[in-house]
C-alpha cells in the first residue's frame, strides 16, 4: 500500500510540474485548440450526434456521470493536456446541451471514426473528411456570428484564434484495428498509405482554412488491447512477449513510420506551419511493459468487463451491460480500485492510465521536433524516489 500512495503522489507532484511549465512555455501557448480523432479524444460528440447516453460506470471516476460521453471511467488524454495548458475542458462540436462554450476551441472527434471515408457498415459515420468539414462550417459560422455583434465573443473563437490554435489529431486506430476483421496483414500494411493520403488531404484543407499549428499523435499498440487479444490472440503463436497480436502492433508501427514521414513532408511543403508528431505507441509500450514501476498491477486485463482472468473481457457483455448468457443474468462492473488498471473496457485506457500517457506526452521527450529543453519535468521514476525518500 505504500508504494501505491507514494505513485499517487507522484502523479500528483508531475500534474503539478506540467502546469508549471507549460504555463511558461511558448511551445504549448495557444488560444483555443481544435480536436479531430476518435474515441481517445472524443469529449461527447457521438453520443449526442446519435443520441444515446453512455450509462455508468462510464464517467463515475472525475465526472460522477456517464452523460460527458467519454468512453473511460474518467478524463481523457485530452481533458490532461487542456488542463496542462490552463484551458477548459473541450465541448464537443455537436452537443448543444448545457451552454458550451466554444471560445477556447472545439472537438470534433467521434468514437469509431476513421480515416478513410465512413461506409454503410461503418459503426461511426463521422469520419476525418466529415470532422473536416465540421470544422469549416463551424469556422464559417463563427465568422458570421462574430460580424453580427459583440455579444457572441465570449461564446466563440476570436477571429485571429483560427490561425493562432493548435489543431491536434489522434486517429487512424479504428482504420487499422478494424480492417483485420475482414483483411490479412499484408492486406492492412498495404491500404495504409491510402489511409495516409486521407488523412493529408484533410491537413491541407485545414491548411487552406488558416491553420498552421498541428499536433499528430500517433496509434498505440494496438496488438495489447483485451479486444484485439481475444478475438486474434487464441493461438499463442500469434502473441509476442507481453502477449500482445504481433499483427496489430506490426500494423500500428508501419502506419506510425509512414506518418512521421509524411509529418517531415508536411514540414518541407508549409514552411509556415509548425507540426509536431508526437510517439503515443513508444509512451504506451513502455508503460504496459513496465507498468510496475508506475503504480500499475494490470497492463492489460479490462477493468470493466465480465469474464474473468486473464482478459475479463468478453465482446458479448460490454462495460456496463447486463446480458443473459445461457440462461445467466450476468453484468460486465467494474473492477474495485481502476487505479491500478491499463485498461478500462478492453478497447480504451483508464483515467490514471491517461493521466500518465499525458504526463510523458508533455515532457516533450517523445515529440518530433522535441521540445524537452523547454519541458523540463522530471520522469515519475524520478519523482516516485524522491517521494519515496522524503517520506
Amino acid at each position: 500500500m505504500a508504494s501505491k500512495n507514494y505513485n499517487v503522489v507522484a502523479f500528483k507532484v508531475v500534474i503539478h510540474c506540467i502546469f508549471f511549465v507549460v504555463a511558461n512555455s511558448s511551445d504549448l501557448s495557444y488560444p483555443a485548440v481544435f480536436n479531430f480523432g476518435d474515441s481517445n479524444s472524443d469529449t461527447g460528440d457521438l453520443a449526442a450526434g446519435l443520441g444515446f447516453q453512455l450509462i455508468q460506470p462510464y464517467g463515475q471516476s472525475y465526472f460522477n456521470a456517464s452523460s460527458t460521453g467519454r468512453f473511460c471511467n474518467g478524463r481523457l488524454i485530452v481533458d490532461f493536456l487542456m488542463d496542462a495548458m490552463h484551458m477548459p475542458f473541450l465541448n464537443a462540436y455537436m452537443d448543444s446541451i448545457g451552454l458550451p462554450n466554444f471560445q477556447k476551441g472545439c472537438n470534433f472527434a467521434a468514437a469509431g471514426s476513421t480515416i478513410l471515408a465512413a461506409t454503410a457498415a461503418s459503426l461511426c459515420p463521422f469520419s476525418f473528411g466529415i470532422q473536416v468539414s465540421q470544422f469549416i462550417r463551424f469556422k464559417a459560422r463563427v465568422l458570421e456570428l462574430l460580424a453580427a455583434g459583440q455579444k457572441y465573443k465570449k461564446y466563440v473563437p476570436a477571429e485571429d484564434y483560427f490561425n493562432k490554435g493548435m489543431y491536434m489529431f489522434d486517429i487512424g486506430q479504428n482504420d487499422l484495428a478494424g480492417a483485420f476483421y475482414s483483411k490479412t496483414l499484408d492486406q492492412v500494411l498495404a491500404s495504409i498509405p491510402n489511409i495516409l493520403l486521407e488523412f493529408e488531404t484533410g491537413i491541407k484543407k485545414l491548411y487552406d482554412q488558416g491553420a498552421r499549428n498541428f499536433w499528430i499523435h500517433n496509434t498505440g499498440p494496438l496488438g495489447c488491447l483485451a479486444q484485439n487479444i481475444a478475438k486474434f490472440g487464441a493461438d499463442s503463436s500469434k502473441l509476442d512477449e507481453q502477449g500482445c497480436v504481433s499483427s496489430h502492433n506490426q500494423a500500428a508501427k508501419t502506419f506510425n513510420l509512414q506518418l512521421q514521414a509524411l509529418c517531415t513532408k508536411l514540414h518541407g511543403q508549409y514552411p509556415d506551419a509548425n507540426v509536431t508528431y508526437v510517439d503515443i505507441f513508444t509512451i504506451k509500450s513502455n508503460l504496459i511493459s513496465n507498468y510496475s514501476n508506475y503504480g500499475f498491477q494490470q497492463p492489460i486485463m479490462v477493468c470493466c468487463g465480465y469474464g474473468g482472468p486473464p482478459l475479463n473481457y468478453d465482446e458479448r457483455v460490454t462495460c456496463g451491460s447486463t446480458k443473459n448468457l445461457n440462461g445467466t443474468i450476468v453484468t460486465a462492473k467494474s473492477c474495485n480500485d481502476s487505479s491500478v488498471y491499463v485498461s478500462w473496457d478492453g478497447t480504451h485506457y483508464t483515467e490514471a492510465a491517461n493521466q500518465y500517457v499525458a504526463s510523458q506526452i508533455l515532457t516533450g521527450k517523445y515529440s518530433y521536433p522535441s521540445f524537452s529543453g523547454k519541458m523540463l519535468i522530471p520522469s515519475l521514476a524520478q519523482v516516485t524516489t524522491t517521494e519515496s525518500q522524503s517520506m
